[in-house]
């Protein structure tokens, strides 16, 4: 049987607004993403200090598992209106704590990440590393947040 989904473009508009002094400071960019024809869109809860796997990147499809060469796009947004959640990134030597205060989002482009392995306090070039899994952590006490995880692949 063949699909009968048809694939769509995935269009991302980050827009940005602000007049310092009567001087406009706008900004507009716009990323198209062609041959879209799978999304997952949901809104998970996170309990108070726990750290939840919100999907993992692989070469095979399972629940919370996406093929890593098709994606094209991860948002995670922090829905809560008062407190940050903090957003881990996986790969095979290492991972990165990234801290999303409230109402903000973290955006992935694919499911590779650029790392570096060297010793600590010395900068060098990155390497190409792919993403494992993508985790959150409410790092506050008695508060149950909620996440908006929105993932469009190829």
């Amino acid at each position: 049987m063949a699909t009968t989904i048809s694939p769509g473009t995935v269009t991302v508009k980050i827009t940005e607004t602000v007049s310092l002094n009567s001087t406009n400071y706008d900004s507009v960019n716009t990323l198209t993403i062609p041959n879209v024809n799978e999304i997952s869109q949901r809104i998970v809860t996170l309990p108070p200090q726990a750290i939840v796997e919100l999907f993992k990147f692989a070469l095979s499809v399972a629940p919370g598992q996406f093929m890593k060469d098709d994606v094209q796009y991860v948002r995670i947004t922090n829905k809560d209106d008062t407190n940050p959640v903090a957003i881990n990134v996986k790969y095979a030597t290492g991972n990165t704590w990234t801290r999303v205060p409230a109402g903000r989002s973290f955006i992935l482009g694919s499911a590779e990440v650029s790392t570096q392995s060297v010793a600590s306090g010395t900068v060098g070039a990155p390497g190409m590393s792919d993403i494992e899994v993508v985790s959150a952590y409410g790092p506050t006490a008695a508060v149950t947040m909620d996440l908006e995880c929105y993932v469009a692949l190829t």
